[in-house]
């Protein structure tokens, strides 16, 4: 079906599907709807399954600037056909978070090129570009179910130093990250819990907030069960 729509049916479409009330909601939740439409998720979702995989209408749509077009770029490129150049230039896109957090967990994270992304953008001074960085690390954690200990464990300095960084949109994907990779597994555990201690004795507000909210769930009881499983072999 992809290959016979463009993307002026595409936005004609969202247009149709426009919820106002969704749109105050979003403002709300600090979400920039200058050009938006009010198109839930699961309705985006359910478009992007119509619409099925299309590198060239991913590309095209993200250029319309739309905010849901933006998210349903992420929702059908083909992560075999991203290139380096297209995530710097979508990262430098992001503004807003629901945008910066879809596209890096329905794409992003599945390209050759993410765990090279995950590092580099949070070295990056704009707010949202570093957000990705973080966001990265912690789909990664969830999604990469055959990545090594190892390459999460080079993540940790950057998180530590990450947790300095005040901006709200910035500590929120630290201390996700942080929480995702102390729950892939119990080694991984000790060493998030141990990052999050090095964090509390930071001159930072932001990194003793990270620190208190990522103990608490990494040293729950819940998740200590889960890690504790043996892995299915």
């Amino acid at each position: 079906m992809a290959s016979e729509v463009c993307a002026d049916d595409v936005i004609a479409r969202l247009r149709s599907m426009a919820n106002p009330g969704n749109r105050e909601g979003m403002a709300r939740y600090g979400i920039t709807v200058d050009r938006a439409f009010g198109v839930s998720m699961p309705e985006l979702r359910a478009l992007a399954k119509e619409l099925d995989k299309d590198h060239e209408l991913a590309l095209a749509l993200w250029d319309t600037g739309y905010h849901e077009a933006k998210i349903l770029a992420g929702l059908i490129d083909d992560p075999r056909q991203v290139s380096e150049k297209q995530m710097d230039t979508w990262a430098a896109g992001f503004d807003s978070w629901d945008v910066c957090d879809q596209c890096c967990s329905n794409l992003f994270d599945k390209t050759q090129f993410a765990y090279g992304k995950a590092l580099a953008w949070t070295r990056d001074e704009r707010e949202f570009v570093r957000r990705a960085g973080y966001v990265m690390m912690a789909t990664l954690a969830v999604h990469d179910k055959k990545a090594p200990d190892t390459v999460f464990e080079l993540f940790l300095p950057f998180i530590i130093k990450g947790s300095m960084d005040e901006r709200n949109f910035v500590k929120k994907a630290v201390n996700w990250a942080l929480r995702q990779i102390g729950k892939r597994n119990a080694d991984l555990n000790v060493k998030a819990i141990a990052t999050a201690k090095q964090m509390q004795a930071l001159d930072s507000k932001s990194a003793r907030w990270i620190a208190a909210d990522a103990l608490k769930e990494l040293q729950s009881p819940a998740v200590r069960k889960k890690v504790s499983k043996p892995k299915k072999k």
